[in-house]
C-alpha cells in the first residue's frame, strides 16, 4: 500500500509540472504558431492538437528563465514534434529555436520569425547592380 501511495504522489507531481509548462506563454505561442503555419497544416492537416506527453526542461523564476521542450503534435494527416528553446528576460520570451519536425518526411519547418521572437525583421536594402561599360 505505501508503494502505491508513493507512485500516486510521483504521478501527481509529474502531471502538475506538465500542467505548469502548458500554461507558459512560450508553450502557448509555439503551439499557436504551429497550428497557424501553412506548411505545418499542409504536412499534417488541420486542426492540429498537442497529443501525448510534453517533455523537456524548464527553469523559470518570475520574469526570467529558460525552456527547452519537445511537444508532440497530431493532425488528421500525420504527426510532428515541435521543438522549442527559449529564454525569458524582463518577462518576455525570446525563442532561439522553434521548429516543427514532420514525422512522415523528417522535414523541419522553422516557425521562428527572425531567430529570436520579438526582434523585428529589418528590411534588406537591395545591392546596387554592377555597372556594365
Amino acid at each position: 500500500m505505501p508503494i502505491l501511495f508513493l507512485v500516486g504522489c510521483a504521478l501527481a507531481v509529474f502531471f502538475f509540472a506538465i500542467g505548469l509548462l502548458k500554461r507558459t506563454d512560450a508553450y502557448k505561442t509555439a503551439l499557436a504558431r504551429a497550428q497557424e503555419n501553412p506548411a505545418v497544416i499542409e504536412a499534417i492537416g488541420s486542426p492540429i492538437s498537442q497529443t501525448g506527453i510534453v517533455s523537456g526542461k524548464s527553469n523559470v523564476n518570475g520574469a526570467t528563465g529558460e525552456l527547452d521542450l519537445f511537444i508532440p503534435l497530431r493532425g488528421p494527416k500525420g504527426k510532428a514534434t515541435l521543438y522549442i528553446k527559449a529564454k525569458k528576460s524582463a518577462d518576455i520570451w525570446y525563442f532561439q529555436t522553434m521548429v516543427a519536425k514532420i514525422e512522415k518526411t523528417e522535414e523541419r519547418i522553422d516557425l521562428n520569425l527572425a531567430g529570436y521572437d520579438r526582434v523585428p525583421l529589418l528590411p534588406v536594402s537591395p545591392r546596387p547592380s554592377p555597372s556594365h561599360p
